[in-house]
This record gives C-alpha cells, sequence and structure tokens, in this order.
C-alpha cells in the first residue's frame, strides 16, 4: 500500500510533466497558425525546427522547475510563482536557441507574446490539475498515513497546522503516549500507552508492509532507548521518521540544524537574509528600483511641495530618528504630513488627528508620504521591504513590554512590510496590537524569499488605488 502511495505522486508528477509539453505544442502550432501576420519568417519557413528549440526549452525549464502539484502543502501563490519560473524560463531559452540559428526581425515581440500566453494556459491547467488532485485526495486516493509518539502539546499544535490543510491527502491515524494530551480534539484519536507501541511494533516487525507513512517523535531524551526501537523500526520498514522539537512551558523550541566548523548545532532561528547569495539578490533590487523610484519622482516633487507649502507652513520633508538594523539609529525621511509640532516624536497618528492637514492625510492614505524613504534604502539605512521603523520612544517602550520585539532589528527596516499589507497599520491602541505586528516582522525575517518581497510590493501598490482604511 506505501508503494502505492509514492507511485501515485511520481504518476501526479509524469502525467503534469507530460500534459505541460502537449500544451506547449499546441500553443506553438495555433501561435504559427493564428498569428501569421506577426510571426517571423523563418519560424513560418521552419516550423519543425521551432518546435523542435521550444520542446528542448521546455525540457531544460522543466529541469529546474518542475511541477510542485504532488505536493501536499501547497497555495495558490506556490502555483502561480512556479508556472511563472517554468514559463519566463522556457520563452527565453527558447527565444536565444532561434535567435542563434536564423536572421530576421519580429522575435522578441512574438516571444513576448508567446511568452504571456504560455504562462496563463499553464496557470489555468495548473488550477483545474490541482483541484483533480484534491478532489480525489478528498477520496481516499494517494492519501498518507501519519502516526504521532508522545504527550507533548507540540505534537498537537503539528496536527493542528497538519488538518488545516484541505485536501491534502493526509490521514492522521492518531497517538501513542503515557498520558492523554490536554484539550486534544475526538479527531486526534488516543491508541495507547508507549508499551503498547512497543508490543505493536514487535507484532509488526516481519511485516513487509505497515499502515504507515510517516512517523512524528515527541519524546523526552530521557526515553532515548523507546526513541531509538521507533527509529530502527521505521528504516527497516519504509517509514519516514521526525522528531518534533518539545515544548519548554508555551515556548516551541524552533530548532534548525546548523554547521559550526565540523560540528552539528541547532539554532533557534532561519534567517535567510543572512545567506550572501540573498543579500546580494535583495540589495542589488533594492538599489535598482530605488534609482527608478527616483527618477521618477523628480518631476512630482515641484508640485508635492507647493502643495505641502500652501496647506501647511514649514519644510518638505519630515525626517525623525528610527530603529534600524541591528538596533542602530538612523534618519527617516518622509514627505511631511502633519503641521509642525512638538509631540512628532512622541504621538502616533490617529484617525481623526489634528495635526494633519488635508493633502497630508491623502498622502498618508495612499502611502505617497513614504515614498522619500527610497532615498534611505539608496543609502542603506532600509530595505524596500521589512519591518517597519519605529520611533525611538517605541523601540524603548515596546523593547522591554513584548517579548522577542528586537529580534525584528535582525534584518534591514522597510518602506513596506508584511505587518502592513495583511492588516496591522493604523494606531496601536492596545499592547496586542503592537504583539501582532512583532509576530508577522520576525515571521518574514524568518520565511523570507524574492518571491514574497515581490508579493507584499504588488500589495502595496494596490493601496495606492484602493486605499487602506487602517492608513491615517
Amino acid at each position: 500500500m506505501k508503494r502505492e502511495r509514492y507511485h501515485g505522486n511520481d504518476i501526479i508528477r509524469a502525467l503534469t510533466i507530460l500534459g505541460d509539453f502537449i500544451l506547449l505544442d499546441i500553443l506553438v502550432y495555433l501561435c504559427l497558425q493564428e498569428f501569421s501576420d506577426y510571426t517571423p519568417k523563418f519560424f513560418m519557413e521552419h516550423n519543425r525546427v521551432v518546435l523542435l528549440a521550444a520542446n528542448f526549452a521546455m525540457v531544460v525549464a522543466e529541469y529546474f522547475f518542475h511541477t510542485i502539484l504532488h505536493h501536499r502543502r501547497l497555495s495558490l501563490f506556490d502555483i502561480v510563482a512556479r508556472v511563472f519560473k517554468l514559463s519566463v524560463c522556457q520563452s527565453v531559452l527558447m527565444f536565444f536557441l532561434l535567435r542563434v540559428i536564423s536572421d530576421g526581425g519580429g522575435f522578441f515581440r512574438f516571444m513576448f507574446v508567446f511568452a504571456a500566453l504560455l504562462f496563463v494556459a499553464l496557470f489555468v491547467v495548473r488550477c483545474i490539475e490541482w483541484a483533480l488532485v484534491s478532489y480525489l485526495r478528498s477520496k481516499g486516493k494517494n492519501t498518507q498515513t501519519m502516526l504521532f509518539i508522545g504527550d507533548d502539546p507540540a505534537n498537537l499544535m503539528l496536527y493542528q497546522d497538519i488538518r488545516n490543510e484541505s485536501a491534502s491527502g493526509i490521514v492522521v491515524k492518531g497517538y501513542y503516549a503515557d498520558q492523554q494530551i490536554e484539550n486534544c480534539p475526538e479527531q486526534f484519536s488516543y491508541l495507547g500507552t508507549l508499551a503498547d507501541l512497543d508490543a505493536q511494533m514487535e507484532a509488526d516487525r516481519l511485516r513487509v508492509n505497515t499502515p504507515f507513512d510517516v512517523v512524528f517523535c515527541c519524546l523526552s531524551h530521557d526515553e532515548t532507548e523507546l526513541i531509538n526501537r521507533v527509529m530502527n523500526f521505521c528504516d527497516n520498514h519504509v517509514i519516514r521518521f521526525y522528531y518534533v522539537p518539545r515544548m519548554i512551558g508555551n515556548l516551541r523550541l524552533k530548532l534548525i540544524p546548523e554547521l559550526y566548523g565540523d560540528v552539528m548545532l541547532f539554532t533557534n532561528r532561519r534567517e535567510p537574509l543572512t545567506q550572501m547569495s540573498n543579500i546580494i539578490l535583495k540589495r542589488t533590487f533594492d538599489i535598482v528600483v530605488s534609482l527608478l523610484t527616483c527618477l521618477v519622482l523628480i518631476p512630482f516633487l515641484p508640485i508635492i511641495a507647493l502643495i505641502i507649502k500652501l496647506q501647511s507652513p514649514g519644510p518638505l520633508f519630515f525626517v525623525q530618528q528610527r530603529t534600524g538594523l541591528n538596533g542602530r539609529n538612523f534618519n527617516c525621511y518622509k514627505f511631511r504630513s502633519m503641521h509642525v509640532n512638538k509631540q512628532a516624536d512622541m504621538l502616533q497618528a490617529t484617525k481623526n488627528d489634528p495635526r494633519k492637514f488635508p493633502f497630508g492625510e491623502f498622502m498618508r492614505k495612499t502611502n505617497i508620504d513614504e515614498f522619500p524613504q527610497f532615498f534611505n534604502v539608496l543609502k542603506g539605512d532600509m530595505s524596500i521591504v521589512g519591518p517597519r521603523p519605529h520611533m525611538l520612544l517605541h523601540t524603548e517602550q515596546y523593547g522591554t513590554l513584548i517579548n522577542k520585539y528586537m529580534v525584528r532589528h535582525f534584518c534591514r527596516p522597510g518602506i513596506t512590510g508584511w505587518a502592513q499589507v495583511t492588516g496591522c497599520r493604523g494606531e496601536t491602541k492596545e499592547l496586542w496590537q503592537m504583539e501582532e505586528r512583532i509576530k508577522r516582522d520576525i515571521w518574514y525575517l524568518e520565511n523570507w524569499t524574492f518571491w514574497l518581497d515581490i508579493k507584499i510590493i504588488l500589495k502595496t501598490a494596490l493601496t495606492i488605488i484602493w486605499p487602506d482604511k487602517q492608513a491615517y
């Protein structure tokens, strides 16, 4: 049964890849037929060469960006990102292959249209395939069976996280422990004591197949002998074994392996932005986008300056010290959106704040007041995406009130951030509101990807068209 399940994933992946090639060939044929007026002459005269180049490019693209449809923990954004990478890689490689072996013009225009159509077609088909796979799994096909060991609350948290995945094909049989887990849902079945588990393993010792695919073990190190027996049993029966870090009180340890010389250690936080390749990628993107934004902003500066001056006497820019990378302070620049006042470094803006003038309120709602911070990005004080920098008074206050508050300063602060695009904006009247922001800031630095930055930037751009009601 276990081999059939794993083989099922192989079939899903193989059929999806085969479907990609069929879709590609159909699309190439339709483009050559339907867009003949815009198709390069070489393409019309050597359509077999074009088809061969398209398929070869797809082979390379599938190698680097193959389908992840068989994964059980998958989101729509994961699908969009993977399809985008696949279609761009295929189209760029196909373009260069055909450009090298042919002469003539019109290649770029044709390939740009082809790439857009390929992305749309692959995305639509992939969504249909995803819905079909989810349906089959909801009917008991292509399932993965899991067993938990131990009464630590960490097992319950992991179970709840797994059960939130809809139509994932995951079947949880239950858990073995000497004591039942408190506040455990009925669906998470108690199967017996650790002695019962030992007896079950002994009974199944000579069986080739077992009813489990994955085992999650969360036992004390005092149970070393039992843990070793479970691991050996899993190895001998083709079962994936995972050790779940135990909770200390209400704190769940997130231990991540890391080599320190030749010694394997465990750290409590994974930070993708400590890797040099990611640092270079993020910084390069920041510099390029900020330079372009500053150039575009130059013609609008006189207009913005004139409106601000007409509505409120004082400087064009508001400069305030904020806490940045590694807890260092820096001068943060914004278009001034309030009348000059002595409370600027002490009080947050409120919904009907009398300090705001009309154009200033418009700028705050549409994030236009943040544009001068692209200069902060060029200086290296900030990044385009990251935790929003707080004024020094808030850092001093919340640093003593909120656990792990200072962790957010392990990365550069941003013009926009994950907390801001997920609803955590506006005045923080209650402590829990700031705590929620800190949780999302820490989540961002632990889960950073380039595509996550792009997603946040796109969500922020939408607020210029549809202002956030919490922005004031």
